[in-house]
């Protein structure tokens, strides 16, 4: 009845851990929500005022697939802010939400067989999109021995003429691991050497508690071959408003314009105006947002390292922790359905983001220091009671 593609096209599982929890919350149980990745704070009140004077100034209407002028130079000027990097309005894409820069690009430019070097345990919808394109998905493990990042000589050994992008994210989810300097030069000299393209996810940017973020778009020759993804879900607590933006050559935007066309036109008109307050205002929302997670980062380790086999590194960026649960001596899937259905504590199997992810479960630190600390009580009752 579907097209054989359907049969490769993952999901995103913290929606469907997300709806059990809402099924057992409708059956009268307390649930403490550490399954979702977004941030429990409300979108500024600069950018909603900006979203309704933009729908009352007659900001609804049809623009261009690329996104409206104004945006994309307003991404410029923030990517040369910000990054230290130059590009012009044709180089910027704004999509609803950050997916579409994920997709779209490996449709463009992935034929059937290319291979796709993607982070192991990462974002599920890169494997998915790999493979819904005919791509070879060739996973590059990040692993806890390197405070999740990976090993060099492993991407040496997997990087050759048939690879056609690497994918990478830092700050990363799921496990909050921040690629270093190091790791950037050797993945942008071999990917100049191998005449292949980068797409990276830098939607945690912001999210980072450690040093500052570095771009690989800044790495000599890697400009042009880098697809620099961003979005304003996570720093501005827009998850809703659906807004993403990419820089990339001239030549690929032009391919992505066109699948933008044919998909959804364009991003919603006064989300991006939006948008623009949100890069072009004040800061302090994100500044004060940025401080609570990390005094909630602290909180969850150091809880997580409390309750009997667990074990749990501390993430330089992004709003996640990663613990690996072997001592424990279950599987990661049965731990989290177990913590679910018996602590009352939604989270995620490492086995959601890869199959390196086993051996590790995954919780999102978005939620209040109240609930995280009811949350570790009840998974240290479960685990030693």
């Amino acid at each position: 009845m579907f097209a054989e593609r359907m049969s490769r096209l993952g999901t995103e599982t913290a929606f469907e851990v997300l709806a059990k929890a809402r099924k057992l919350e409708a059956q009268g149980r307390n649930i403490v929500h550490l399954e979702i990745g977004e941030p429990d704070f409300d979108t500024p009140d600069n950018i909603r005022k900006a979203a309704v004077d933009a729908i009352w100034a007659g900001d609804t209407h049809y623009g261009p697939s690329a996104g409206m002028m104004p945006a994309r130079e307003a991404i410029c000027r923030y990517f040369e802010k910000d990054r230290g990097l130059k590009y012009t309005p044709d180089q910027i894409i704004l999509t609803p939400g950050g997916k579409p820069i994920i997709f779209l690009p490996i449709l463009a430019l992935v034929d059937h067989g290319d291979e796709v070097i993607y982070p192991n345990p990462g974002y599920p919808i890169y494997e998915s999109a790999i493979n819904f394109a005919g791509g070879k998905a060739v996973p590059l493990a990040y692993t806890e021995e390197r405070d999740f990042r990976f090993d060099i000589a492993e991407l040496e050994a997997k990087i050759n003429p048939n690879t056609r992008m690497v994918i990478i994210n830092s700050p990363q989810n799921p496990t909050g691991g921040v690629l270093e300097d190091s790791d950037l030069k050797r993945i942008a000299e071999l990917a100049v050497e191998n005449d292949c393209i980068v797409l990276s996810d830098e939607v945690y940017s912001k999210i980072i508690y450690e040093g500052e973020h570095r771009t690989i778009a800044t790495y000599p020759g890697m400009k042009d071959r880098t697809i620099l993804l961003d979005a304003h879900s996570k720093t501005y607590a827009m998850t809703g408003w659906r807004l993403g933006y990419a820089a990339m050559s001239t030549e690929i935007a032009e391919r992505f314009a066109k699948l933008n066309t044919n998909v959804y036109s364009h991003a919603t008109s006064f989300v991006q105006t939006a948008g623009i307050e949100a890069l072009e205002g004040p800061q302090d929302k994100v500044v004060e947002m940025v401080a609570i997670f990390k005094e909630r980062r602290d909180a969850i380790v150091d809880g997580l390292n409390d309750i009997k086999g667990f074990s749990c590194l501390r993430p330089k960026g992004a709003f996640y922790v990663f613990p690996n649960i072997t001592e424990t001596g279950m599987k990661s899937q049965e731990i989290a359905d177990k913590i679910l259905n018996e602590a009352g504590v939604a989270c995620l199997s490492g086995t959601c983001f890869g199959s390196f992810g086993e051996g590790f479960i995954r919780f999102s630190y978005a939620n209040s220091l109240e609930n995280i600390n009811e949350a570790l009580s009840r998974i240290k009752k479960l685990m030693e009671g």
